[in-house]
């Protein structure tokens, strides 16, 4: 495989947490007037070039990422409103609706296709057009996934942009069992309609192995599996829980930490926003990173390039996020080498 353009390099040196991205996480209810004006201003001046927004959720819970898509659809000297419109399609968290979202947005004759929030966007909109540029945002290794055939040469009209969180789903139980170490059992949640849940639980098993623990894996299907899976969790002491790199999970943090503390459970998932609400810690890449590029290579497609002329970009950088008031609540004492390694410690 060809070497792909890197945009960032791994990085797990302390840092403290930008204002900018604290205020995008807290400010998520800015976002549903912009969209409905966005909305009727490509309904107004049908003359603007029209961006196909494709996502796995709803506009509150992605309120943030939105934010840094047209962060870095400016920097290309494009404004939404005054140079661009933007069309969204929101799947509600049901990913079986995301082809036919994708689908409507192609039959609307958009300029571009931003498929952004995972796999499951992404190769909804891979099937939906051959001829519309696509830009994706996701975890996971496109090649491996079959989104397109070279990182560096992507070919066809889709390009875009692709973190580590998928990959560094073992590091996750790793880090677990360093806060948790007398933990002999871990519960694991899992999205069985993600198409890099399998690769997940094989490195998570891979890991457990190393470790000497064991798993129970759950899927779940709706926010009603979540309560049994803390709660059968809890009941073993240790204990520990451990979630899959989804959207589907990093777009409920706020629910996944208030579960957490009302079990006193210790568990990680993918995305800061889970520590910042409460929960113990995460590790994953950076969102706000992901699609403020995604928006760079959209508003570089409406400049003129094409997606064939654009590497994939590889964002490396991955961040641990460890809460210190949880894990003093939880009874635990988190270790020195794994706070020396955070980029950010909650105090």
């Amino acid at each position: 495989m060809t070497t792909p353009h890197r945009c960032s390099g791994d990085s797990r040196s302390a840092s403290p947490v930008r204002r900018r991205d604290v205020l995008a996480w807290l400010g998520g209810t800015v976002a549903l007037p912009r969209a409905a004006q966005a909305q009727a201003q490509a309904q107004a001046d049908p003359a603007l070039p029209v961006i196909g927004y494709l996502a796995p959720e709803s506009p509150e819970p992605f309120a943030s990422r939105l934010a840094a898509f047209r962060d870095g659809l400016a920097e290309t000297g494009l404004v939404e409103g005054r140079d661009v419109a933007i069309v969204f399609r929101w799947a509600e968290g049901r990913y079986e609706r995301l082809p036919g979202l994708a689908q409507e947005l192609v039959a609307r004759g958009v300029a571009v296709l931003a498929a952004t929030g995972g796999a499951p966007a992404a190769l909804a909109a891979k099937a939906a057009t051959t001829t519309i540029p696509v830009i994706f945002e996701m975890g996971g290794d496109p090649v491996a996934l079959g989104v397109v055939q070279d990182l560096a040469r992507p070919h066809g009209n889709l390009t875009g942009v692709s973190s580590l969180s998928v990959e560094v789903s073992g590091k996750r139980l790793e880090f677990l069992h360093e806060a948790v170490p007398g933990a002999s059992t871990f519960a694991v949640a899992f999205n069985p309609t993600s198409p890099t849940t399998p690769a997940q639980l094989r490195s998570l098993h891979e890991a457990a192995e190393s470790l000497s623990v064991r798993l129970q894996a759950s899927p779940v299907g709706s926010e009603a599996d979540f309560e049994p899976i803390f709660a059968g969790a809890a009941a073993r002491r240790p204990a520990g829980l451990v979630f899959t790199s989804d959207p589907y999970f990093a777009l409920r943090s706020r629910l996944l930490a208030d579960l957490a503390l009302r079990h006193a459970l210790p568990a990680v998932t993918q995305t800061r926003d889970f520590p910042l609400a409460g929960g113990l810690m995460s590790y994953g890449g950076d969102f706000t990173q992901t699609h403020r590029l995604a928006g760079l290579y959209t508003g570089r497609i409406l400049r003129g390039e094409r997606p064939a002329d654009l590497p994939v970009q590889l964002v490396t950088k991955v961040e641990l996020f460890v809460n210190l008031r949880t894990a003093a609540a939880f009874g635990l004492t988190v270790p020195a080498s794994l706070l020396i390694g955070a980029d950010t410690v909650i105090e």
